[in-house]
């Protein structure tokens, strides 16, 4: 019973922190495109976006982050079964990709609010691609498990990794034919 407990706030409060995540690079390149404002302007959004990105983090996306390690944790401490399996391990080490981006996240954040950011918008809008692809291999590997075909599985996330590049560019177009 506790298991399903712990389950179901893990996937709670996962989804809570990937939405923190998805979030946060988008307000770092509203807050990067902003540096093109007048001084006056920018000062204003630089101000509003630093407000709204240590919000976001300190009040959304790290207790999630917290509360969705503490939960798989527990988890894992109740079928200890679970990190003798393959798949797991895999898991784990997309896992610990994610929590490096969180932390990295945490990194541009700060550098954005002393204004000390070196990120264009554009790596800052393939930055935002990297949590998609470390999410889609989680939920695949959660889902088939064992039976997933690593060769399919590696191949098909470079094909997702390849298909947002692409589409991050048409937009860039886009953009740019509509100024």
């Amino acid at each position: 019973m506790i298991y399903l407990y712990a389950k179901a706030l893990h996937i709670i409060f996962m989804v809570c922190w990937m939405a923190g995540l998805f979030y946060m690079p988008r307000l770092f390149i509203y807050h990067t495109e902003a540096k093109q404002k007048s001084d006056i302007e920018y000062q204003v959004l630089h101000e509003q976006f630093a407000i709204m990105e240590r919000r976001l983090w300190w009040m959304i996306t790290t207790p999630a982050m917290c509360i969705t390690v503490a939960s798989a944790l527990t988890m894992l401490y109740l079928s200890p079964g679970l990190v003798s399996q393959g798949w797991m391990h895999v898991k784990l080490t997309f896992v610990a990709a994610l929590l490096v981006y969180h932390f990295k996240s945490q990194h541009i954040m700060k550098q954005l609010a002393i204004g000390k950011s070196t990120w264009t918008s554009s790596q800052l809008r393939l930055w935002n691609e990297v949590s998609t692809i470390i999410l889609f291999a989680i939920v695949f590997l959660v889902i088939f498990r064992s039976t997933i075909d690593w060769i399919y599985g590696v191949l098909g996330l470079l094909g997702l990794a390849v298909l947002l590049m692409i589409l991050i560019k048409l937009y860039r177009r886009y953009r740019k034919s509509n100024k």
